[in-house]
């Protein structure tokens, strides 16, 4: 009995999707509580273009949604060690393909420059010698980075700054102690929307990516049952709904 209890307890490891108290399963989601629109905290609640998605897929399969702020830089122990079932905010697929197992893309993301308005900075051109921000652990980080696509952009920066996370990046840039902030196209459009008239976007992008739901490698159960779910959500509109509730373009949809 007690091997047998061991095995179960393995299987539901591997599943992912633990039960709350009453017996029923729940989906519990990591995600950076900085990074709007697609997580953040408003007031006391917890909200977000994804989140709301996994609200959604959680009552389409009839689960518990548990909403987990992690620490960015921890997302992959907490995914191992089962504390989260998935990372679900704005995650971009290329370069972690081998970490994890990923759900379809489900965004078409733009990594863009966001600079002060004024700001002499026009062009990607203009940006060398200038201090530029990032989020740590983000790919448009890693690009910008010594070994990345985008080194030689990178390199011609004065210095590329990384921050915890993307609203200490913006205070920066308001209070100018940096000159630009590389980031999502979705982040940048909510805060120039919550701050008029402070910040405006580059017409260049520097690369363009695509979101997807982060599980552990493996997981191809879980994976396949949300994903399944995310369709359908996405098939009857419900997807389109909150990309206009936050802001996201409607043609950066993958699933429809």
């Amino acid at each position: 009995m007690k091997k047998l209890m061991i095995v179960l307890a393995a299987a539901a490891a591997i599943l992912g999707c633990g039960e709350t108290d009453d017996g029923s399963k729940k989906l519990v989601v990591g995600f950076d509580a900085d990074f709007p629109p697609y997580g953040y905290k408003e007031g006391n609640e917890y909200k977000g273009f994804d989140l709301d998605l996994a609200r959604a897929v959680c009552e389409k399969k009839g689960w518990t949604f548990v909403a987990n702020p992690i620490n960015w830089d921890s997302k992959d122990m907490e995914l191992n060690s089962g504390s989260i079932d998935c990372i679900w905010n704005g995650f971009t697929m290329q370069g972690r393909e081998n970490g994890y197992t990923f759900s379809s893309a489900y965004v078409d993301n733009s990594q863009v420059v966001m600079v002060k308005v004024g700001s002499p900075i026009r062009t990607l051109a203009d940006l060398a010698g200038k201090i530029v921000g990032v989020q740590t652990d983000t790919p448009v980080q890693k690009a910008l980075s010594k070994g990345g696509d985008k080194e030689s952009l990178g390199s011609a920066f004065k210095s590329l700054v990384v921050m915890p996370n993307y609203n200490q990046a913006v205070q920066e840039l308001d209070m100018g102690g940096v000159d630009a902030v590389a980031l999502d196209v979705g982040v940048a459009k909510k805060k120039m929307s919550d701050l008029p008239g402070k910040f405006e976007m580059l017409d260049e992008i520097v690369m363009t990516e695509t979101y997807g739901i982060g599980f552990k490698k493996g997981n191809t159960a879980l994976r396949d049952e949300v994903e399944a779910a995310l369709r359908e959500v996405a098939a009857e509109g419900t997807m389109a709904k909150l990309a206009e509730k936050y802001g996201i373009e409607p043609a950066s949809l993958l699933l429809k």
